[in-house]
Parts: structure tokens; sequence; C-alpha cells
């Protein structure tokens, strides 16, 4: 079962790597161009691109969702979270996570600059925004965080309800998250669909490296210790 669940974390970073790369082909090529405006548009009133579809309470909904990916929020989440696996005494888990979601931001950082897409013009901004566009930090940024946390709750839980209930919440907030960046448009669609499969393919990789690290014994297993430990 172990081998098996490597072998689909490998495929589907394969898989989200390949999708990332023919999605940046598309838009470098301008091959994209069509379908995100058309999107777009789908988002907004018929003849006034100022106004999004929906009553004002759903405008007000998307605003909150989307600060669910906010370096702030995230931050503060990420935070919470080592510091319950520092006052378990998990240090390597918390090491492992605070390398994980850093190194996923820098990522996303670096491919913003090294794409230079500006932000969709064709619509109103309802949020401010002042960095670049490609891939959505906001969907990238979820995507590592709420992933890598949940399979590392996953990780040291038996029960598979749970870890099918853990798993749902963390792919529907980085889902809506994503999707609320188009509705208030700041992102094109591709932008999101690039953020949502470097995302996830960054958080299974990090999660085969956590398990090569836990089989090594440099990261805690469930029960808080280290084969380190098991063999003293």
């Amino acid at each position: 079962m172990a081998e098996f669940s490597v072998f689909l974390a490998i495929a589907g970073a394969a898989a989200g790597l390949l999708a990332f790369a023919q999605l940046a082909d598309g838009v470098v090529e301008g091959e994209t161009h069509a379908f995100d405006e058309a999107v777009l548009r789908a988002f907004r009133a018929p003849g006034d691109p100022a106004d999004p579809l929906g009553p004002l309470w759903l405008e007000i909904v998307m605003r909150d969702i989307t600060a669910l990916g906010s370096t702030t929020v995230l931050t503060l989440i990420t935070a919470a979270v080592v510091g319950f696996l520092i006052m378990d005494r998990k240090g390597g888990a918390a090491l492992f996570v605070v390398t994980a979601v850093a190194g996923g931001g820098a990522l996303s950082y670096l491919l913003k600059i090294g794409f230079d897409r500006p932000r969709p013009d064709l619509v109103a901004h309802l949020v401010d925004v002042h960095t670049l566009s490609f891939p959505s930090g906001h969907a990238m940024g979820a995507a590592v965080t709420y992933l890598t946390l949940a399979a590392l709750i996953v990780r040291t839980e038996r029960r598979r309800r749970l870890k099918a209930y853990v798993l749902f919440v963390a792919v529907s907030l980085t889902l809506l998250i994503g999707l609320s960046r188009i509705y208030l448009g700041v992102h094109w669609p591709t932008d999101v669909l690039a953020g949502w499969c470097a995302g996830s393919a960054w958080a299974l990789i990090c999660w085969l490296v956590a398990l090569w690290l836990q089989r090594r014994g440099q990261i805690e297993k469930e029960d808080g210790t280290t084969q380190a430990d098991a063999k003293s």
C-alpha cells in the first residue's frame, strides 16, 4: 500500500509539472488569451466589466476566501503549526514544514519574475494587487501550504475517514482560493491553473521527501521518535 501511494505521488507530481509546462508554453505563445478573456468575462455582468456576477454578499464572501491564500494568513497558519510541532518535540517535522512552505513561496516569486506577466486589465480589480500575475501566488501558496499540512496530518493519522476529510478540506480551500482570484478579476484563469499545478507538484514532492527523511530517521515517526531513537 505504501509503495502504491509513493507511485501515485510521483505520478501526480509529474503530471502537475507537465501541465504547468504546457500552460506556461501556451501563455508565452499567446495561445491562451482567448480562453482567459472568455472566462473572465463570464464572471462579469454582460456589458459591465466592473460588475461581478451575483449579489453583493457573494463579492464579500470571495474577498474573505481570497484572504485565506494571502501571505499573511498562510504565514500565520504555518507559524501556528510549527509552534505546535516544536512544543510536541517534533523539531524535524517543524523544520520540514518551514522549509517546504518557504521553498514553495520562493519558487512562486521566482516564477513570477521569470514570466513577468502583467495582471489582467480586461475587467475591474475588486481587490488591490501589486505583484506580477503568472502563476497566481494565492493559488500556488494555498496548494503548497494546505496540501503540505494535510499530508503531515495524513502521515500521522491511521483512520481512512479522517484522512479523506483532511485532504478534502485542503483541496477545497485550494480550489476556492484560486476561483476567488478569477472572480475578483486579479488573475487570468491560466494564472490560477498554473498555480494549482505548480503548488500541487511541489507539495507532492515535499511529501515524498518527507517519507524519505522519515525512513532515514531524520523526521519523527507517528509517536514522535526517530529511527535512531528506536535503536537506542
